[in-house]
C-alpha cells in the first residue's frame, strides 16, 4: 500500500524532469491502475494489507482502483488544457495531489486520519473549480461547495473526539467498536457522525452545492466529483453502518423516507433541466439516494449492492460528463435544446450518447442493472411501502435518460448553433475505457467478496 502511494507521489516530479510530462503521467497512472486492480482480484486482500496507519481490504481496493482509473481518464479528457497551455503543470500537480489524498482516504486505518484526508480532498477540488472553471459564477459554486461540506464535517470531528476520549483509540478492525453500544444508542450521536457523509453523497435537502459545483467545474472537476468524491460519503457511511448496524437499522425508516422521496423529486427536476451537466448532476442525487436507503438497512446484501452501485455509477456518470464536454467543445453550448440533430452531424458521438444513456437507466447487460436490482431488493426487504417511490424512480430514470438522448441527437439542427468537428480517437477512447469496466457484471463476485 505504501509502495502505491509513493509511486503516485513520484508523479509530482514528472513536470520538472520531462517536457513530455502529460503523456508520461497518463501512462504511469494507467500502469498504477493495472497494479491496483491486481490487488482487487487478489482474494487475500481482505486482511493481508494493513498496518497501524494504512490498510486495504476488499471494500477499499475497488474504490482505489476507481480513483486511479478516473484520474487517468481525466487527463485524457483534459488534453485541451495542455494544448492551450492553460497552466498544464499546475493542473498535473493539483490532480496528482488529489489522487494521493483520495488513495490515502480509502486506505486509512484510523478514523482521525480518515477525517483529515476526507477534508483535505476539498482543497484540490476547489482549485480545479476556481482555476479551470468556465464562468465567473464558479466563485459562488466554490463557496457553496466549501460551506456545505466543512459545516457538516464539524459534528463528525466532535464525534471522533468523543470516541477517542471514551476509548483511547480510533483504529478500524478493533474490538473497541463493540464497546460503544450504550454510547452509540443516541440518535443525535448517529446524526452527528453521518452528517458529513450525507452532505458529501449528497442527501436530498443538502444537495444544493452539487449542481452548482458540477456546472461551473471543468470536465476534470466534474469527472472526479461524480466518479470518486461522492463515493467518499458512501464509503464513510458504509464503514459507520458496519460498526453500528443496529443504530443504522433503527434510523432506516427516517433515512428511507428522506432519501427516496428526495430521489423522486430530483428525478422530476431532471425532466425540467436545460443544461446537460445540471441534468447529469441531479441524476446522481437519485442514484445516491438508493445507496443511502440500502446502506441503512444494515444487511450484507444491501452493503454489497451499495459498493457495486458506487463503482457502476462512478464510471457511468464520469463518462456522461465527458460526453457533455465533447458536445460542448463541438457546439460551444451545453443547452439541450440548442444541440439538436447531433445524429446527422456526429453519428459516432450519438452512438455513445445512446449507450451511456441506456447504461444510466440500468439497461442490460451493464453493472448498473445488477446493482440496482440488488439495491431495490434490499430496500424492499426493509419495508414494502418503499415500492411506490422505487417504482417512480425507475420510471423517471428512464424518462430523463431518454429525454437527454433524444433532445441531444434527434430533430432538426438548431440554426443558432454552428457545430464543427473536433472529435478524434482520444474522445472515443475515453468513452470506451469508461464502458468496458461496466461489463464487470460477468464477474460480480469481486465486488461481493468483502463481507
Amino acid at each position: 500500500m505504501l509502495a502505491l502511494i509513493l509511486t503516485l507521489s513520484s508523479l509530482l516530479l514528472l513536470p520538472i524532469l520531462s517536457t513530455n510530462f502529460w503523456t508520461l503521467t497518463t501512462i504511469v497512472m494507467f500502469m498504477m491502475t493495472l497494479f491496483s486492480t491486481t490487488l482487487t482480484f487478489n482474494p487475500m486482500t481482505a486482511f493481508s494489507l494493513q498496518s497501524n496507519f494504512l490498510m486495504m481490504d476488499s471494500l477499499s481496493s475497488p474504490l482505489i482502483s476507481l480513483s486511479i482509473w478516473i484520474s487517468t481518464l481525466m487527463l485524457l479528457a483534459s488534453k485541451p488544457v495542455h494544448n492551450m497551455n492553460n497552466n498544464p503543470k499546475l493542473f498535473i500537480y493539483t490532480l496528482t495531489v488529489l489522487l494521493i489524498i483520495l488513495t490515502m482516504t480509502f486506505s486509512a486505518s484510523n478514523l482521525l486520519s480518515f477525517y483529515i484526508m476526507f477534508e483535505a480532498s476539498l482543497i484540490p477540488t476547489l482549485f480545479l473549480i476556481l482555476g479551470w472553471g468556465y464562468q465567473p459564477e464558479r466563485l459562488q459554486a466554490g463557496m457553496y461547495f466549501m460551506l456545505y461540506t466543512i459545516s457538516a464535517s464539524l459534528p463528525l470531528l466532535t464525534s471522533i473526539m468523543i470516541m477517542y476520549t471514551k476509548n483511547g483509540q480510533l483504529t478500524f478492525y478493533a474490538p473497541w467498536f463493540q464497546q460503544l453500544h450504550t454510547f452509540s444508542s443516541s440518535t443525535t450521536w448517529w446524526i452527528m457522525t453521518t452528517a458529513a457523509f450525507m452532505v458529501k453523497m449528497p442527501l436530498y435537502s443538502v444537495h444544493l452545492w452539487l449542481p452548482k459545483a458540477h456546472v461551473e467545474a471543468p470536465v476534470a472537476g466534474s469527472m472526479i466529483l461524480a466518479g470518486v468524491l461522492l463515493k467518499l460519503g458512501s464509503y464513510g457511511l458504509l464503514r459507520m453502518s458496519m460498526f453500528y448496524p443496529y443504530l443504522s437499522f433503527k434510523m432506516s425508516p427516517i433515512m428511507n423516507s428522506i432519501s427516496l422521496l428526495g430521489g423522486v423529486m430530483t428525478s422530476l427536476v431532471c425532466l425540467r433541466q436545460s443544461d446537460m451537466k445540471s441534468l447529469i448532476a441531479y441524476s446522481s442525487i437519485g442514484h445516491m439516494a438508493l445507496i443511502i436507503a440500502a446502506t441503512t438497512q444494515s444487511s450484507s446484501w444491501g452493503w454489497q449492492a451499495a459498493l457495486t452501485m458506487m463503482i457502476a455509477h462512478g464510471l457511468c456518470s464520469s463518462c456522461l460528463f465527458s460526453l457533455a464536454n465533447m458536445t460542448y467543445e463541438s457546439t460551444k453550448t451545453r443547452k439541450i435544446f440548442l444541440t439538436k440533430g447531433l445524429m446527422s452531424m456526429f453519428p459516432a458521438l450519438s452512438l455513445w450518447w445512446f449507450i451511456l444513456s441506456a447504461i444510466n437507466m440500468s439497461a442490460p447487460p451493464s453493472l448498473n442493472l445488477f446493482s440496482e436490482i440488488c439495491l431495490i431488493m434490499s430496500i424492499f426487504w426493509g419495508s414494502s411501502f418503499t415500492m411506490i417511490p422505487l417504482t417512480l424512480m425507475i420510471f423517471l430514470s428512464a424518462a430523463y435518460s431518454l429525454f437527454l438522448y433524444t433532445n441531444n441527437t434527434h430533430g432538426t439542427p438548431c440554426s443558432y448553433s454552428n457545430p464543427f468537428f473536433i472529435l478524434n480517437s482520444r474522445n472515443y477512447s475515453i468513452c470506451l475505457l469508461h464502458s468496458l469496466p461496466l461489463l464487470l457484471i460477468m464477474k460480480t463476485d469481486i465486488l461481493f467478496s468483502w463481507l
